[in-house]
């Protein structure tokens, strides 16, 4: 597949890379790129050689397999039952549909313009079972291929035995006996296939896949249920001008439905149509999902006075855009009644009052350097990865940037014996250090300077985190410079 817009790299060799265990590797290749013998799991420097015009970025193999899902149940325009097939393609149940859309030939172009549309380019390929429309699909000849039940055997002989399946041992083991293609394997005597193969699982089993591809043993697709929609409705006799009296009851016809399926909503979308055509809508989310109806409705104060009624309302909707599921937990046996605001209704008040961006959360970095180890999302973005404890020597708070200070050496290399900061002096009692941190070499300059840290407490009691950029005669620079990086309570 190829995203939209990237249609330049259509003339161009270009591959998607991911971390192997000696570097990075081909994830995948376009069509140019497989011409010149680029293949899944290469290494990229090796294929650099070969082409040293090559292309390259990083796959993102998780957004890969969201956008596809997603890719799955748009596909049921065509056929009520659609599953994911591997990870880069899908597959359908198109039987007594076809009919519908002028035949198969028709079906299958209908999927390449519609598909094209979007910014994808497909292999599309129809036969009696799903074993071999996978396997015509990936290895067919044409891009697009119908085939028939007394057709299978002719069209599938010719093709390697990768097109069965297999994992990669016994696809090893079968090109060592001599057996490269299907037909060939089609050829052996079952007994002796079922004897070397007899207790394998079904995908090192190549008598087993072979059943599935003629058909005689049954490979049923069992797709993933569409998330239910959580949809309340109110229909006016007629038009009004305010429709607020009317956003409480539907949210709690939302939140029972939330409640039946155990899912809370994530976002809310409340479309109010004007009796002229005009449609207005209004989006909220929450930090964490919910189905207080309560608690939603006030998600709403302030945004409905802003709507211009026209010749008023006589529709309004409110639907539960995204949800998630929702578990109950019972946090005494008692059940107390509960005062205090829950943390993620507050976060949704403020968040829909100030705006999205205006509240965020800390969040973990994988970085060593102090002041990349934490970053700040959006409260209602996903839950961050919890803040990994920091070490007792580090503070919590950090100045941003670090402020030079000037110091008094003891030791050349050693810790300062007093500094100024902010015109005060600052005699050092006490020390604790160095902790070294070097530069990330793959993210700085080459001329970046280490750091030496040190916690150092002054005469008064006053304790801080003091580090050195660079060491004398480093050859990075001239001589090392001294910051003030944190205070600790």
């Amino acid at each position: 597949m190829k995203r939209s817009g990237k249609a330049l790299w259509d003339d161009i060799p270009f591959v998607l890379t991911r971390e192997g265990h000696h570097g990075e590797v081909v994830h995948a290749a376009n069509a140019p790129a497989r011409a010149l013998g680029m293949a899944r799991d290469a290494r990229l420097v090796d294929m650099r050689a070969l082409c040293p015009d090559l292309r390259a970025q990083p796959a993102d193999p998780r957004g890969d397999h969201e956008a596809l899902k997603k890719l799955v149940f748009w596909a049921r325009r065509w056929c009520p039952w659609s599953a994911i097939d591997g990870e880069d393609g899908f597959v359908l149940d198109t039987t007594g549909a076809d009919h519908l859309w002028g035949g198969e030939v028709a079906m299958l172009a209908d999927m390449e313009a519609r598909l094209s549309v979007t910014g994808l380019s497909v292999r599309l390929a129809i036969a009696p079972t799903w074993g071999a429309a996978w396997a015509l699909a990936r290895y067919g000849q044409h891009d697009h291929e119908v085939c028939d039940s007394d057709d299978i055997a002719a069209r599938l002989a010719p093709l390697p035995v990768s097109a069965l399946r297999l994992d990669h041992k016994t696809l090893l083991l079968l090109r060592r006996l001599g057996l490269k293609t299907i037909g060939m394997l089609a050829g052996v005597p079952r007994l002796s296939l079922a004897r070397r193969f007899s207790r394998a699982e079904l995908q090192a089993n190549p008598l087993l896949r072979l059943d599935q591809v003629t058909g005689d043993m049954a490979e049923p697709i069992s797709g993933p249920k569409e998330a239910p929609r959580f949809l309340a409705v109110s229909r006016l006799l007629e038009p009004i001008q305010d429709p607020t009296s009317y956003l409480p009851a539907l949210s709690e016809d939302v939140c029972a439905k939330l409640d039946a399926q155990g899912w809370g909503a994530r976002r809310l979308c409340l479309r109010i149509y004007r009796t002229d055509g005009e449609v207005r809508v209004l989006n909220t989310a929450t930090s964490s999902p919910s189905r207080d109806a309560g608690h939603l409705v006030r998600l709403f104060d302030g945004k409905l006075e802003r709507l211009d009624p026209g010749f008023g309302f006589d529709l309004v909707t409110l639907e539960a855009s995204v949800a998630e599921p929702m578990g109950v937990a019972q946090p005494r046996l008692d059940e107390p009644a509960q005062e205090d605001v829950h943390l993620s209704r507050l976060l949704d008040r403020l968040t829909a009052r100030f705006g999205m961006g205006a509240v965020t959360w800390p969040r973990a970095r994988e970085s060593h350097i102090p002041e990349r180890a934490q970053g700040h999302v959006t409260a209602l973005g996903n839950n961050p990865d919890p803040i990994a404890q920091a070490p007792r020597t580090r503070p919590l708070r950090l100045l941003d940037p670090p402020e030079p200070v000037g110091v008094l050496y003891a030791v050349p290399e050693g810790p300062p014996a007093q500094f100024v900061w902010r015109r005060q002096v600052h005699r050092i009692a006490r020390h604790q250090g160095p902790e070294r941190i070097a530069p990330e070499w793959w993210r700085t300059r080459s001329g970046t300077r280490l750091r030496d840290y040190y916690c150092v407490e002054d005469d008064s009691g006053r304790r801080f985190w003091l580090y050195r950029e660079g060491l004398p005669d480093d050859g990075r620079g001239g001589d090392p410079y001294w910051y003030l990086h944190g205070m600790f309570a």
